[in-house]
């Protein structure tokens, strides 16, 4: 009942702002607003901070707004480059400063604080008060990313401050996604799937299935038809290691899997652009897990199916590098099969598997950022929320994306509830990768000095099931 008031009562807080707004226009002199406004929109962000009453702010900030969605790109870019210039008074801070160091009391520290804090803030805030304006300054930081200016770091600063503020976990609502929601939000679905894409409504049907599927996403009341991040959950038996027969696997058509043992996060796909770097999807694992339990007492067993999104690029750089010591004049010879679109259905492609399990394990133990922690931006993110990375699979992904991105690996990353903090404190403490034996062990694989013609014996054989490995019991 209350998610569902949610958008009833927005809707009637926006429509109050819009009379708000509308009003206050008529109070505006006619250089700020009006049919034939005069005012530039550096005047209007100057009369916005110039403390008018709140109607006449609810005005200018909707004026400020509307204008801002007209500009042509370089436009927009000249606006926020208009907000940079923003800053502290020089002489107020020196003089609180002064104050401060007499005597650090809290009056002195609280004089500084507002001393120091930039005008940019106070702005944002007074342009949120315009309806629907928190959806648009979302966006106009996504305009912000996309022109990637350095001068704008500090106006993309103030705005991830107020955005991480604004977007906190206690403002968040988690809402089930099912064939029962509104169309709206399931084409946005379609839209932001931005993992393994969604072929159609048919394909999304599958994905909600109430059998065994399940798909959950984070809401701000402020964009209530907007997800800011979800997550696509299969119900399983067993760890799954490739996608390929997960997405296909025969729709249950409402019939429930009996006694589910595994959950298995195989998509989380952040929604809003503008919103990067706000970290949600930690909260979002934690609290689809706790609904699961609830839901479904036999779940024992939380993973994931992850991709590896740089693992094709990072060995690209590896095989160019003519003083790499990882790998040497014979496999990089061998990895050339990777250069062939189709590599992957030739023959000769289990022969390659070895040298590629050793090096993905490598990349994922071993290879880090300059702050010590896994290059991979998946593995961050998992291993940060304290996972641990259970086993790496061969042919995991084996669509154009997978194979161009990965060469087909994919990962499973266990959330075991009782090592969760541990592992979460080793990682951020010491940059340890939480790693199974069996991730381990692929650093031990020899490294191969097989002669030709054994090498081509070899390269004929197929698994009858690639990249199957049975969970390693712990």
């Amino acid at each position: 009942m209350g998610a569902r008031a949610i958008p009833v009562n927005v809707s009637f807080l926006q429509e109050l702002l819009g009379a708000v707004a509308e009003q206050g226009r008529q109070l505006l002199p006619r250089s700020l607003g009006g049919s034939s406004p005069r005012a530039s929109l550096h005047e209007l962000a100057a009369a916005l901070l110039s403390g008018r009453g709140e109607a006449s702010g609810v005005a200018i900030a909707s004026e400020i707004l509307a204008r801002y969605r007209t500009l042509e790109a370089q436009e927009r870019h000249a606006f926020l480059g208009h907000l940079a210039t923003m800053q502290p008074d020089p002489e107020a801070l020196a003089a609180a400063a002064k104050v401060y160091l007499a005597n650090p009391n809290p009056s002195a520290v609280a004089a500084l604080q507002g001393a120091v804090e930039s005008p940019r803030q106070e702005f944002f805030r007074r342009l949120n008060l315009a309806p629907g304006a928190t959806a648009q300054i979302v966006a106009m930081r996504q305009d912000l990313l996309a022109i990637a200016d350095p001068a704008l770091a500090l106006v993309d600063r103030d705005l991830m401050h107020l955005l991480a503020s604004w977007f906190n976990r206690g403002f968040l609502v988690l809402r089930r996604i099912d064939w029962q929601t509104p169309a709206a939000i399931l084409e946005k679905i379609i839209e932001y799937e931005a993992v393994h894409e969604i072929q159609g409504w048919d394909d999304l049907r599958r994905r909600l299935d109430p059998g065994d599927r399940r798909c959950f996403a984070f809401f701000h009341p402020s964009l209530i038809d907007e997800p800011l991040i979800f997550v696509e959950v299969a119900l399983m038996r067993d760890i799954p290691d490739d996608i390929q027969s997960l997405l296909r696997e025969a729709p249950k058509n409402g019939d429930a899997l009996e006694t589910p043992t595994t959950a298995v996060f195989y998509s989380i796909s952040n929604c809003q652009d503008g919103l990067r770097g706000i970290s949600f999807g930690n909260f979002l694992i934690k609290q689809v897990v706790e609904d699961l339990v609830k839901e479904c007492t036999s779940l024992r067993t939380f993973v994931t199916l992850s991709p590896v999104p740089q693992f094709a690029s990072w060995l690209a750089r590896t095989r160019a590098d003519p003083e790499s010591n990882l790998i040497d004049d014979i496999e990089r010879e061998r990895l050339q099969l990777l250069d062939e679109l189709d590599w992957i259905y030739t023959y000769g492609n289990e022969a390659v598997r070895p040298l590629l399990m050793r090096l993905a394990a490598h990349y994922f133990l071993n290879v880090k950022t300059h702050e010590g922690f896994p290059a991979d931006p998946v593995a961050r993110f998992h291993l940060g929320n304290g996972a641990r990375l259970e086993r790496i699979n061969w042919q995991g992904d084996i669509s154009a994306k997978g194979l161009r991105e990965a060469h087909g690996l994919m990962c499973n990353y266990r959330y075991e509830l009782k090592e969760i903090e541990k592992n979460h404190e080793a990682y951020e403490n010491e940059g340890l990768v939480a790693a199974s034996r069996q991730v381990h062990a692929l650093l031990k694989t020899e490294r191969g000095r097989a002669e030709p013609g054994r090498f081509l014996q070899l390269s004929g054989l197929r698994s009858s099931r690639s990249g199957q490995v049975k969970e390693e019991s712990e």
